[in-house]
This record gives C-alpha cells, structure tokens and sequence, in this order.
C-alpha cells in the first residue's frame, strides 16, 4: 500500500545506500518472468567518494543559494512551505540535505504492473527495463519518408513494441499523433496502449486533467481497487531546466503522485544551453532538479513510486546543434547513475539509442551504440529512446526501431553476463573433437545450437559473392522487409469484453464533451 498511514518504517539514508550496496553485490539470478530482466554484469563506478561529494553538495548549494522555480502552481509551492523550505515568489529554496531527506520516503524498488501480469516489471537494484522511443512529431520509413506522425503511426509502433521480446514496456507517446487534436490525442494514445499491448505503460502529462484521464482508463482496466493500491502506470515529468517546472508539469506530477502512481522526474539538460558546459555542473545541476522532483511527489503522498531521469546531451558549441552519444554526455550518464543509487532510488538512463542523425545510417548507429553502452554500464533501471529514435528525437523510424531491437537484444544477452561451470567449460567435447578437429558437429555444440549466441534478426554476413546475387540490400532495407512482416503478424492481447467496450466509451465520451477545439 502506498498510503501515508500503511508507509513503514525509513530506514536512514546510510542504511538504504547499505542496502542497494548489498543486493548489487549479490548479482542477479535471472529472468524469472518475461518482464524481469537482472543484470549480472557489475556497474561501472566512475567517481570516487570525494567526487560523489563535492556533486552532491553542488546540488545541495543550487538548491539553497539559486533554488527551484515552481511557476504558477501554488499547491506545489504550499507543500514545500508546510514542509519547511523558504518560498518566495515562485522560487522554493532547501536548506542543506533538506531535498535528500524528503526523497526518503521513496521506494527503492517496485513493481510496475502490466495488464498481463506476465509482463509486469520491476524497477529498481539491479532490474532493467527497456522501452520505446518518446515524443517524436515525425516518422520515417524507406517507402514514403519523412512525414508528421498520425494515430496509425503511433498504432504501428505500440505493436511492434508488443511483439518484440527486447522492450519490456510500451512506451509512452511513441510518437506524436497529429492527426488527432490535442485535447484529445492523449486518449487514443492511451487507448492503443491498453488494447494493443498488455505490457507498462505511461500516461499523458500534456495537463494535469489530461493525467487525470490517463488514471481514469487505468482504472478501467486494472479496477479502482487495484489502481488504488498498486503502480500500474507512469508519467514522464520534463523539468524546464534550468531550475524550472512549470505549472503543466508540476500539476501532472502531483496528479500522478496522488494517484500512487509512478513519477519520472527527468531534467533535460543541454551543456552549455540549459547549464553550464562541463559535466560536472550538468551531474549536479541534474542532481538538483531531480531531488526537487521526487520531493515534491513524497510531499504530494509519500512512498509514490518514483524514478529519478535525466535527458542530458552536449551541443556542439560552433553551430548551437545537439550532439548525442558524446564521451561528456556518457560520463554524466556513468555519475548519474552513481548519484541515484546514493539516494537509493530506480534511475532512468540519460542515453538509449539517441542520435541525432538524420537516417539510420552509420552514424546513427555508432552514436546509438556509444550511448548505450554507457547507459547500461551506469546502472540504469529503465531506459528509455532504446529504439526509433532519430533526428534528435523528431523523428521515430521504422527501419531504425527494428535495427535498435537487435542491438537490444544483443545488449540484453551482455547484462547476463558468462556462467562458467562444467556444463560451459564442456571438458567432454575436447575429449569427443580431440586434436586439430572441428567441434560443430560435438553433442554439445548440437544441443545449445539454437541457444549458444544471440542470432539478430537483420544482420547478416556470409560470402560477397551471395550479398551480390541478393541485390546488395542494405542493413536498413533488410529492416523495412521487418517491421513489415512483424506488423502482418501481429495479434493484438486478450482484453476482457467488458473492459474494451467501457474504454472505447469512456474515450467517445470525453472527446465529445471536449467539442472542436484542436488545443
């Protein structure tokens, strides 16, 4: 239960570093079910502890000194005055250590229930979950290129999200439906979420009332009841960095809190844009803006699930372009990590498969590796923009979603991380192969064929003389002949009748009461 009255006992802040410390250090035992992934590999710990402490007191000196702007939303504002902080104005500043302590009161684990149970997630110690791109207004594909999103679009990738077995969560908006308007979008986004998939998801955050109905179709789906005592949903909190949350954002944060339902407070910041250039200030500043977030969402019930994000990237200071997959950005991601398992809470991976490339092309997929590699080095809980994202996220690609599935997969395959025992040390088939003989046709080789290495679905290698016959075809045209067929396939979740018919309703009633208004 997540209810003030049923909240345990806090354990100190020492006590929860201890804490993460010990079930890191006891490894993961693999997946048990199809939406708990552990990873096995450790965590690259870049700073040491002096380090990790002149951030943390950067953050705290931002957060007392500067302070966080919570404009327009005076409830928001009111909670950090009952809570102690000094307001003036829209500006709210912590006394020292204030921020840390109120994030106490956030979970360092817990499940984010999927409408199949079966797919239910875990967040936090050592789960990972991978999800879609987000926010894109434009798509792009081989046949008919680059062209603002529709509804279809958006259906499109919802699916092939349910059909792949790398992403473990639907995602939130994939990609912006502009066809329909934007009062209304969030519903049919929603909508496709809860009957084209049975996997998480997130809920709209555009405005507070847009949340509300997001919650409302949650309970729809799961019961009331079930809502009422369980995460079942998410909401992404952009912070206007820098040392900014507007009234939309804050409002939806609360919405979601209050609901019991898992916040992701994300600030977005640009080196040199959003915060200074190096990425010590971008660590910290993060720190700072992160901390104000979670607090606010203990403040508004405490004990809501949280995940502490960040959307970090360089630019390039000759032409003010964004740049993704950078070695500065990567180190923010690396520290991040270390920062969030101080306070103890999941993190939301700064990186992914981001570039800003304009196709999928060679450097999309180099700026797309070297992100996330460190993303899933640092740590992180939940990652997402792990497929389609291209163009700096203005775009979402159907060859370069199913091209980033397999890098998924194939970095999936890497957390397990290696058994050695009898079994993989294999002694037998030395002894089967012996001297200077092959050992593809041993008993050992025959049974783990089909499961020895990851076989991606897109790559291939073989003779040029073959390739040629082919045609030649590219990576990322073998990758259109994918989605294609994966999205021939697919076949949507059992939903309950019942279920179905109240959310198609509860969608026709809404709009209608909304009327014409496109915004």
């Amino acid at each position: 239960m997540l209810s003030e009255r049923a909240l345990p006992p806090q354990p100190s802040l020492p006590e929860r570093r201890r804490g993460g410390r010990a079930r890191r250090a006891a490894g993961g035992a693999g997946a048990t079910k199809a939406g708990l992934v552990l990873r096995r590999i450790p965590t690259y710990e870049l700073l040491g502890e002096e380090a990790l402490l002149a951030l943390e007191e950067q953050a705290d000196w931002i957060l007392s000194e500067i302070g966080i702007e919570f404009r327009g939303d005076a409830e928001a504002r009111r909670l950090f005055a009952a809570a102690g902080c000094s307001v003036e104005g829209d500006r709210v500043r912590f006394q020292p250590g204030q921020a840390t302590a109120l994030c106490a009161t956030a979970p360092a684990e817990f499940t984010l229930h999927a409408r199949d149970p079966h797919y239910s997630v875990a967040l936090g110690g050592d789960h990972l979950v991978l999800m879609p791109g987000y926010g894109s207004p434009f798509v792009t594909d081989l046949d008919r290129g680059r062209r603002y999103a529709t509804i279809e679009d958006f259906r499109n990738f919802v699916k092939l999200a349910w059909m792949s077995p790398w992403l473990h969560h639907s995602g939130g908006t994939v990609c912006e439906p502009t066809d329909i308007p934007v009062n209304k979008r969030h519903l049919d986004m929603v909508h496709a979420h809860l009957t084209l998939s049975a996997k998480p998801f997130m809920g709209s955050v555009t405005a507070p009332e847009r949340a509300a109905d997001s919650i409302e179709m949650s309970r729809i789906a799961f019961g009331a009841d079930f809502v009422a005592e369980n995460a079942v949903m998410q909401g992404n909190i952009n912070v206007n960095s820098p040392l900014v949350f507007d009234e939309t954002m804050s409002g939806a944060l609360r919405t979601y809190a209050e609901a019991g339902q898992c916040v992701c407070v994300s600030p977005a910041i640009f080196g040199g844009a959003m915060g200074p250039v190096t990425p010590a200030a971008v660590a910290a500043q993060t720190h700072a803006e992160a901390m104000a977030g979670i607090a606010l969402a203990q403040l508004a019930r405490p004990g809501c699930p949280i995940v502490y994000g960040s959307f970090h990237n360089t630019m390039s200071l000759k032409t003010g372009s964004l740049t993704f997959g950078s070695p500065e950005a990567n180190l923010v991601t690396l520290v991040l990590g270390q920062l969030a398992r101080r306070l103890d809470v999941p993190v939301r991976s700064g990186g992914g498969q981001i570039t800003s490339a304009n196709s999928a092309d060679g450097q999309a997929m180099a700026d797309s590796t070297s992100a996330m590699w460190a993303t899933l080095l640092s740590g992180a809980n939940q990652v997402w923009h792990a497929a389609g994202w291209l163009e700096g996220g203005l775009t979402m690609g159907y060859e370069k979603f199913v091209m980033d599935l397999d890098q998924c997969g194939a970095m999936l395959r890497m957390i397990e991380g290696m058994e050695v025992n009898a079994g993989t040390l294999t002694p037998e088939s030395y002894r089967e192969a012996g001297p200077g003989e092959n050992f593809l046709s041993t008993r050992h080789t025959l049974q783990h064929f089909a499961t020895a290495n990851f076989i991606p679905d897109i790559s291939e290698g073989g003779a040029f003389e073959r390739w040629a016959e082919d045609g030649c075809r590219t990576v990322e045209e073998r990758a259109n002949d994918r989605w294609k067929a994966m999205l021939s396939a697919y076949e949507p979740p059992p939903i309950d009748p019942g279920v179905d018919e109240a959310l198609t309703e509860f969608v026709a009633r809404r709009k209608a009461a909304m009327g014409d208004d496109w915004y």
